[in-house]
């Protein structure tokens, strides 16, 4: 097999040869943005789900997708050490330049400049990761009071309405938006619920891990009223074949049905790992159809490699004791478990372990379904985790 012709292409973002089984979703954003450009309402989507099921690589076809239909987008990822304000600030800038080119709308994307300038400086002292360009010169009152929640709202407006004078609407694409401060998410939503009110063609559509929801609803009660939040999970077994079976029939090439359901069962239909799987049975395999044998032989190649970069990156960014927690978790199974029980494996009281877990949640390592679970939020952690620390000496 030509490993230059190889179709697979696992990688953080990196779009499969075949986005298999999400068309649904697809279909819901087109619609969602499509109603909100020509002044319906609809509600802003957030997605959630664990690594791997390829919440970016969905998240930047859809953008894709709106901008083919004439959308305006932004496209953010939210890292954990930047305010969301430095995030927007440069994004909505270009966004406003490229809608002061529509003679429409050019009056209102100027005054949009003037907010932004205004929002900039204002908010400059609290945040001083801030860096904008500044094209006009603030306009006094329009989105400078120095507080988040009011000077967003007064900016996403602006936006809004030079978006409806062009005829389009304004969509924010934001990724790993579990890394947004609560109180700045709190601002983003309110921001969002007054555009709605107004029926400005601004909306959302985000992407991040599990602990999401939580967070939404903690920012504002009302979160649930003005965001869709689908679960992205993985692929049945269907799905996953065709995400396998597909590129390498566009190829020329073919997999023995023993090879593809092998594969389902090693990746548990995780679009990363399929592309893993994928990837090294093209290459191992010497002719066409691909055989049993020769996915049973590019496991090792599949398992070394994620654990050398999807797990291991993950990994090292972790303290001795939060090693050693999750650890524990694993000795318990996939999970989720109950913190009580991992307590009780570590010897530790419950409560003494809290911070840890809360530093876990933080760096996206884990969540809770339920009050009192503890679920990994990377697949197949748990057996990574043995691999790693094998033995009883951890």
């Amino acid at each position: 097999m030509d490993p230059i012709e190889n179709p697979y292409s696992p990688g953080a973002g990196s779009p499969p040869p075949e986005l298999a089984g999400r068309d649904r979703i697809r279909e819901q954003v087109r619609i969602s943005i499509a109603r909100i450009r020509v002044g319906n309402s609809a509600k802003s989507v957030l997605m959630v789900g664990l690594r791997g099921v390829g919440k970016t690589v969905l998240l930047d076809q859809m953008r894709t997708d709106a901008e083919r239909s004439g959308v305006h987008t932004i496209r953010i990822e939210a890292p954990e050490n930047k305010s969301l304000p430095a995030l927007l600030a440069p994004q909505l800038r270009l966004a406003l330049l490229r809608l002061s080119h529509v003679e429409a709308a050019k009056s209102l994307a100027t005054r949009g400049l003037r907010a932004l300038a205004g929002f900039a400086k204002a908010l400059k002292v609290k945040y001083e990761d801030i860096e904008v360009g500044l094209d006009y010169e603030p306009e006094a009152g329009l989105a400078d009071n120095g507080d988040l929640e009011g000077d967003l709202t007064s900016l996403l407006e602006q936006v809004g309405a030079a978006a409806k004078s062009a005829g389009t609407a304004a969509v924010l694409f934001i990724d790993e938006l579990q890394y947004i401060k609560e109180d700045q998410f709190a601002a983003l939503i309110s921001a969002l619920h007054r555009c709605a009110q107004g029926r400005l063609p601004v909306t959302v559509v985000g992407a991040g891990l599990p602990q999401l929801l939580a967070l939404a609803g903690n920012a504002k009660s009302y979160a649930e009223r003005l965001f869709d939040f689908p679960q992205i999970g993985a692929l049945d077994p269907h799905e996953a074949e065709l995400a396998i079976v597909k590129p390498a029939r566009e190829k020329g090439a073919d997999y023995n049905r023993d090879a593809t359901d092998e594969i389902v069962e090693q990746t548990r239909g995780y679009p990363y790992f399929l592309q893993e799987w994928g990837k090294h049975s093209w290459d191992i395999a010497k002719i066409s159809p691909i055989t049993l044998k020769d996915v049973k032989a590019a496991s090792t190649e599949a398992i070394a490699a994620l654990d050398e970069s999807f797990f291991r990156v993950r990994f090292d960014r972790l303290t001795p004791k939060e090693k050693h927690y999750l650890r524990a978790m694993a000795e318990l199974g996939p999970g989720p478990h109950r913190s009580g029980d991992i307590a009780t494996l570590l010897a530790k009281p419950t409560n003494s372990l809290g911070p840890l877990r809360a530093s876990l949640i933080i760096k996206g390592m884990i969540w809770s379904p339920n009050h009192g679970d503890t679920a990994f939020t990377v697949p197949l952690f748990d057996e990574f985790m043995k691999r790693i620390m094998p033995g009883d000496d951890w």
